[in-house]
């Protein structure tokens, strides 16, 4: 299993998710104020696009947030955000889209990694709030090349930021987007015609432009706020990182009112090389502020290697530290995985085969861990 391309098909960030009747116990707050995200009496109208708005999330946000955390938590708003008891669920859907703005498209890896991967920020004016966890579906502007005089099918994205976005106001949600290349398995060419539509479009987005959006959806990857002392073992490959981030920001950036941290979150990240490496400096910054709340473990195919002299993929990080997870797991420890299917087997078989090596029978232990809800699977 490699994190990077699978095969000559480049994956993208689209998702498939894997169930939807995993709710989180305990994931929603409770208020006497709640807010009824169905029935939107609160929202308000769609801010204007205004020039001034790119400025403001180009140099201040994306690259202020992480010296800002090193300062200080960031005050948040709309608080109200808070209130409400249940996630918001479809608020849109593909026949009644959202016309959201583009703010920004930027470049996440370095020269060297193979392929592109894109932080893409959008203006929904907070007229589609959305809880960490959840995700956005985007439909690009065309046919359906499938169905002629259908508009494009919906490609899911989880969403890479909390739900007071980027710009710490509510008003905009933020994508990890990779973009989706095939090379012909003879030639060795790129062939254009064979290129992921959806992971493209947003790509080459240029400021004010348009996306029309749906949802969001999602239960299974929400983050679980009835303990804030609780440890949360996080596992992605390439862009399946997305959902982490807003769980960290909310944990280690926002100064969230109703959420005070306390516990231990654990991510596992694996990509190709250091090139590749997404949000890296947002991730080391939680590890110098609070190294007794935060592990960040990387698993770098093309430049480690694993114990038995291979290529170093997250499965084998998983497996150096596994007494260590397994213990954790033990205590009620959440678990989550995102990332490219693919992932999945390779997880599992470590992981069947430490808890033999432990002498337990991996699928009782599994079992336990979905019927105690800590186990977390989105993946595409």
């Amino acid at each position: 299993m490699a994190s990077a391309a699978l095969g000559t098909q480049v994956a993208a960030a689209a998702l498939e998710p894997v169930g939807s009747d995993g709710f989180l116990k305990g994931s929603s707050r409770k208020s006497n104020n709640c807010l009824n995200f169905r029935s939107k009496p609160w929202v308000g109208k769609s801010l204007a696009w205004e020039k001034t708005q790119q400025s403001r999330h180009l140099n201040k946000v994306f690259c202020m947030s992480v010296q800002q955390a090193s300062k200080s938590k960031v005050a948040v708003k709309p608080v109200e955000l808070e209130n409400a008891n249940e996630p918001p669920l479809n608020l849109y859907k593909p026949k009644e889209p959202y016309t959201a703005t583009i703010v920004s498209v930027e470049r996440l890896v370095g020269p060297k990694a193979p392929g592109e991967t894109c932080h893409i920020v959008i203006d929904h004016g907070g007229n589609v709030p959305y809880w960490e966890g959840q995700s956005y579906g985007v439909i690009p502007p065309g046919e359906n090349p499938k169905k002629p005089g259908s508009p494009n099918t919906v490609r899911l994205y989880s969403i890479a930021s909390t739900r007071y976005g980027d710009s710490f106001d509510g008003k905009t949600a933020s994508l990890c987007v990779r973009r989706a290349v095939y090379y012909d398995p003879e030639t060795g060419k790129e062939d254009p015609s064979k290129k992921g539509i959806c992971s493209n479009f947003l790509c080459d987005s240029k400021p004010g432009d348009k996306v029309q959006i749906t949802g969001p959806s999602g239960k299974i990857m929400l983050l679980p706020e009835d303990d804030p002392n609780a440890t949360h073992i996080m596992i992605a490959t390439g862009t399946g990182v997305a959902p982490y981030r807003g769980y960290l920001r909310r944990m280690f950036m926002e100064d969230v009112p109703t959420y005070k941290f306390g516990g231990l979150a654990w991510l596992f990240l694996g990509v190709a090389n250091s090139d590749s490496l997404l949000y890296d400096e947002e991730f080391t910054t939680y590890l110098q502020q609070y190294p007794d709340n935060f592990r960040y473990d990387k698993a770098l195919s093309r430049e480690q290697k694993n114990k038995n002299g291979g290529k170093m993929y997250v499965q084998d990080k998983i497996e150096e530290y596994s007494d260590e997870i397994f213990k954790l797991l033990d205590g009620g420890a959440h678990i989550y995985f995102c990332g490219l299917k693919g992932m999945m087997p390779g997880i599992q078989d470590t992981l069947k085969r430490v808890a033999e090596q432990r002498g337990e029978s991996w699928d009782q232990k599994l079992s336990q861990l979905k019927k105690n809800k800590q186990w977390h699977v989105e993946v595409y």
